[in-house]
């Protein structure tokens, strides 16, 4: 059975065959499916992996053996990624007159990302690893936990669980890491309350955890405008062969915003958003989005001069498209024509800045 949130795969037959050879003393059967992880071939952002796990069970009423191997006691761990998602173009219109900045910008999303896990029970927890999760701040600022419970006051009975997270992206990098973790969190909530990826307190629980987090909710290449409450539909964009580095300077996303210097209800009188369609072609998004522009580019330069040298090596890349910043920085993306292309100019990177966060991407 394939479920729209998660894999749900026809394990129990092979448990059975398992435990037949198993001695009848046995006390049960643990871990047996610890963190198996099934083979799909090429697995997207939305793709989702299934562990499992068989505890022991009681005195079997009906048998009398000890130990005996009930299937019902099976419980699935859900899995799903946390994709970076990549500012193509980022628009600042103005400051409303709530304080926070009005923005239009296309967003898309890579492959790889942070790993979310989530073995569902009564109880919410959070525990994190991974290469970048020294830099991810205190446990109790995390916006898993925080999308949780935004969701859990909008849904009543709602079943929580162990959270696992494993971070691989860098952190106040200009990439929505926590907010795709978020994201990916009411993702597999829904999917352990039956919940549909449409259902609206989903959107609302995401709306009340970050700016970022509602686009994050389904990571497929779009607009996001306002503060990033409004998202539109699907772009169907082609995938686009990049490359993100990270040059291993944290940004702040408010000191950016703060050196932009719009006051509440400024507008910045900035030209409309060139229209983008899947329709133009991997030339022709190029071109429109070389049209285009980040506007924090600038005030995050100032605020970590080492993105003008990120920008300046991925320019200089041989099949080069298009260099940006992604976000407030100081993540930076260069869009290429071929993904061979972009595998040798990441090589080139990695050599040339060993310290540098250097992966290639198919954006979409």
């Amino acid at each position: 059975m394939l479920h729209q949130s998660g894999f749900v795969l026809p394990v129990f037959a092979v448990l059975r065959d398992v435990a037949a050879w198993m001695p009848a003393t046995s006390v049960g059967m643990t871990r047996l499916l610890t963190n198996w992880k099934p083979e799909f071939g090429a697995l997207g952002p939305k793709a989702r992996f299934l562990t499992g796990r068989a505890r022991p069970a009681h005195l079997s009423p009906a048998s009398g053996a000890p130990g005996s191997f009930q299937p019902e006691t099976l419980e699935f761990m859900l899995a799903t990624r946390a994709p970076a998602k990549i500012n193509l173009t980022l628009h600042i219109l103005g400051r409303r007159a709530d304080g926070y900045h009005e923005l239009e910008s296309v967003v898309a999303f890579s492959g790889a990302g942070d790993i979310l896990r989530l073995e569902p029970g009564d109880d919410l927890s959070l525990a994190v690893d991974g290469p970048t999760a020294a830099a991810a701040g205190p446990m109790g600022d995390n916006l898993v936990l925080r999308a949780a419970q935004r969701l859990t006051e909008r849904v009543p009975g709602l079943r929580l669980g162990a959270f696992h997270l494993t971070k691989y992206l860098p952190v106040a990098a200009g990439i929505g890491g926590g907010s795709s973790d978020a994201a990916a969190a009411l993702r597999l909530l829904a999917r352990a309350n039956d919940l549909s990826l449409d259902d609206l307190r989903l959107l609302e629980a995401a709306r009340a955890t970050g700016s970022d987090v509602p686009v994050c909710l389904s990571p497929r290449a779009r607009f996001m405008l306002g503060r990033g409450e409004t998202i539109g539909e699907p772009l169907g964009l082609p995938p686009l062969p990049a490359v993100l580095i990270n040059p291993g300077a944290p940004v702040e996303t408010r000191g950016v915003f703060a050196r932009l210097g719009l006051s509440p209800g400024e507008r910045t009188g900035a030209a409309p958003h060139p229209d983008i369609t899947a329709a133009l072609g991997a030339e022709g998004i190029a071109a429109v989005l070389r049209r285009g522009r980040n506007d924090m580019e600038d005030a995050a330069c100032v605020e970590a001069p080492v993105i003008v040298d990120a920008l300046a090596v991925l320019s200089a890349a041989k099949g080069c498209r298009l260099a940006r910043m992604s976000g407030s920085g100081a993540t930076c993306f260069a869009l290429f024509s071929t993904r061979q292309a972009a595998a040798r100019a990441a090589a080139v990177i990695r050599r040339q800045h060993s310290g540098w966060w250097v992966k290639t991407a198919a954006l979409r």
